[in-house]
């Protein structure tokens, strides 16, 4: 592992160069974003008193070679809080340097230093290096699908549940 590489908290200043690695991200997956919304909307989620998500960063000699994204989230069969991780990404020329396992072990930290007893994420089931690298530290897969759908989509239209008071 190169000894210049440093992991840290995202900073603002950090935006532009942490967007272009969102987006080479989402690319990777096969999907897009969109950068004028992520630089709108990110820093009110990732900086200040009210930040929601932690952004860590891998900063080599001033370049931002990769970034993990994690939330607090709350688990109802364990009644308790841990750590969700939702991003882990490397460029591709860093990978195999052993800063993914740096960015691992700064959010499990954070997670200790918070009373979050575990992490939690997903990959791809395609991205075979990924799964490597995540049985490697000793993560276990858990064999289940993942949905999403838009809030919109789903919460209009008939028939309105009768019990639904949730206002």
């Amino acid at each position: 592992m190169p000894h210049d590489t440093v992991i840290r908290p995202v900073q603002p200043g950090d935006l532009d160069a942490l967007i272009n690695l969102i987006a080479d991200h989402a690319a990777y997956e096969r999907a897009t974003v969109d950068r004028a919304h992520l630089r709108s909307a990110l820093p009110k989620h990732i900086f200040g008193d009210a930040a929601r998500a932690l952004i860590l960063v891998a900063d080599r000699a001033g370049d931002m070679i990769g970034y993990l994204s994690a939330a607090r989230e709350f688990s109802t069969w364990n009644a308790a809080d841990y750590l969700h991780m939702d991003c882990l990404y490397l460029a591709p020329s860093c990978r195999g340097d052993g800063i993914g396992g740096l960015l691992m072990k700064a959010a499990a930290r954070y997670a200790a230093d918070h009373d979050l007893g575990w992490m939690e994420w997903q990959t791809p089931d395609w991205n075979t290096g990924a799964i490597r690298f995540y049985e490697r530290l000793g993560a276990v897969a858990k064999s289940k699908f993942r949905f999403s759908v838009a809030v919109k989509d789903l919460s209009t239209g008939e028939p309105e549940p009768a019990c639904l008071d949730i206002a």
